[in-house]
């Protein structure tokens, strides 16, 4: 390295030197920045073992701040790191640059050699494995990426299905606290402990609590749906209380729907969209009261779509001031403490619902119990580095990506983008992922892959767990995604593209014979 360092000094002219100086200069400044974010964050309000990674994510997000796109060129035009894959070890990455300019500039500071305290890239792959392991288990034989499947309620009755599942390469069981009850999921996992100790093979539960799921409902008797062509109007009303009498000869006409949790209204502004059913009914908010959402329905001029009961509600733009443990995620937490691995937290949106749950695990006797953060919204979306940081309260913790609500929220054309983000802060604070919401559901669900899930499949690989939902195919799918990751883990990890050696490019040599 430094006869390499010695012979690029001696090429370098005055205008090379001025372009690294200033290239010397950009990275202190970013490195400064650092620090001063660094200073205004008290580590010790992360679990000791979570204080290294707390400071690289802060470097991280600190980076980020700033378009590096310029800088990036111009350090790729000298042969140095562009900083494209530094999230594991930011501060060591921008430093270990620094490094290399001392030696190639004269009179260069060597301050920034003597300063490291950041992760080097083998401690921040090593945390991140490590922390894998400890939450979805060892690495399954040859395969980097874990696969979790969701229970469906015949698990419980069903030994064979669960022993199948473990035995093609299910690593985590995955049940749903919004579905079944506590003598299903009892039944279900005791299955689990059987097909452990037949097959020999680790697999770890995680339950999800259920959430402050908005739906509709409150349909009239005999009434299935409700007709809807762009732009007519749909009245939401509470589920608890009917609209007062002048309201409610006001609103005669219009069509009207509840929702499950009519306390939102208070959050929401005329203007502000409003979904359904996984975003294929989409309108705006005309009239906001306590009471009821008047709603003006888009869409397709020739198209009228008909909204059921029990169909999901998204307000993208609203800030819904709304607790994520409800009363029933407090009561199921009583069983979620006592039989499963990791507890998976839905519809966060704050830090403060992050401290909430950390106080009823405390309050369990399991305050360590590792937590799932599952970003399904705009609002815990923007803030992923807090949520992160506030959950790092506890030794081990993970994020799934929960891509159904989450493409709702933020818009199926930006879904690519938003998960690669959060794919990058996550791998910045060594936590693991879980790429869940459709791989392979047509598999599943129908026993033929679709071309294009194949191919989402294979780019899950760079998660540390990939989900599968339920479907009486689920069999076919565990296998298939099991030979995907396989295949993948050679080709790809995280972002960074893996130089095996490819047999296609033996034929150039060989048609060149010929």
């Amino acid at each position: 390295m430094e006869s390499i360092a010695s012979g690029l000094r001696s090429a370098s002219t005055g205008c090379e030197n001025q372009a690294l100086e200033q290239l010397r200069v950009e990275l202190v400044r970013l490195l400064a920045a650092m620090d001063r974010a660094q200073a205004a964050f008290d580590v010790s309000r992360v679990h000791t073992s979570q204080a290294a990674s707390a400071r690289n994510v802060i470097d991280y997000v600190t980076l980020r701040q700033h378009d590096l796109r310029e800088l990036q060129d111009e350090l790729t035009q000298w042969g140095f790191s562009s900083l494209g894959r530094c999230e594991a070890y930011v501060r060591n990455n921008i430093e270990a640059i620094l490094g290399l300019l001392s030696r190639l500039i004269p009179l260069a500071s060597n301050a920034a050699l003597s300063r490291s305290s950041g992760l080097s890239f083998q401690q921040g792959m090593a945390l991140l494995l490590e922390r894998s392991s400890a939450l979805f288990g060892p690495r399954p034989p040859g395969r980097s990426a874990h696969i979790m499947v969701t229970m469906p309620t015949e698990a419980a009755s069903d030994y064979d299905l669960v022993r199948d599942l473990i035995a093609r390469g299910m690593s985590c069981m995955r049940i749903n606290c919004s579905h079944d009850d506590s003598r299903v999921w009892e039944r279900i996992i005791e299955h689990l402990h059987r097909a452990r100790r037949e097959l020999n093979l680790e697999c770890k539960v995680a339950m999800d609590l259920g959430g402050p799921k908005l739906r509709t409902c409150g349909l009239p008797a005999g009434v299935s749906s409700i007709r809807l062509p762009p732009g007519s109007q749909l009245l939401i009303t509470t589920d608890s209380q009917p609209l007062p009498e002048s309201q409610a000869a006001r609103f005669k006409k219009t069509p009207q729907i509840g929702c499950s949790i009519g306390q939102v209204f208070r959050n929401v502004r005329p203007g502000e969209r409003i979904l359904f059913d996984d975003g294929r009914i989409r309108g705006f908010v005309k009239q906001a009261d306590p009471s009821y959402l008047l709603v003006e329905i888009s869409g397709d001029q020739s198209k009228t779509e008909k909204l059921r009961a029990d169909k999901g509600i998204n307000l993208p733009d609203s800030e819904l001031r709304l607790a994520a443990l409800t009363s029933r995620d407090i009561a199921d937490l009583q069983f979620v403490v006592n039989h499963a691995d990791a507890v998976s937290y839905s519809f966060v949106r704050h830090p403060d619902d992050v401290l909430q749950l950390q106080n009823e695990l405390l309050r369990l006797g399991r305050p360590e119990m590792p937590i799932i953060l599952k970003i399904e919204n705009r609002e815990a979306f923007e803030r992923l580095p807090s949520l992160l940081l506030t959950a790092m309260k506890n030794p081990l913790i993970g994020v799934m990506i929960a891509r159904g609500d989450l493409a709702v929220e933020m818009g199926y054309e930006r879904l690519a983008e938003v998960q690669e983000e959060i794919l990058w802060i996550c791998e910045s604070a060594h936590v693991p992922v879980v790429w869940a919401t459709q791989v392979l559901e047509q598999l599943a669900k129908r026993g033929t892959p679709s071309r294009a899930e194949v191919t989402d499949a294979a780019m899950s690989v760079r998660a540390e767990c990939v989900m599968l939902n339920k479907g009486p195919f689920i069999r076919d799918a565990v296998k298939t995604l099991s030979d995907i990751l396989t295949r993948m883990q050679d080709h790809q990890s995280k972002k960074r593209p893996r130089l095996r050696r490819l047999r296609l490019a033996d034929n150039l040599a060989s048609d060149a014979m010929n």
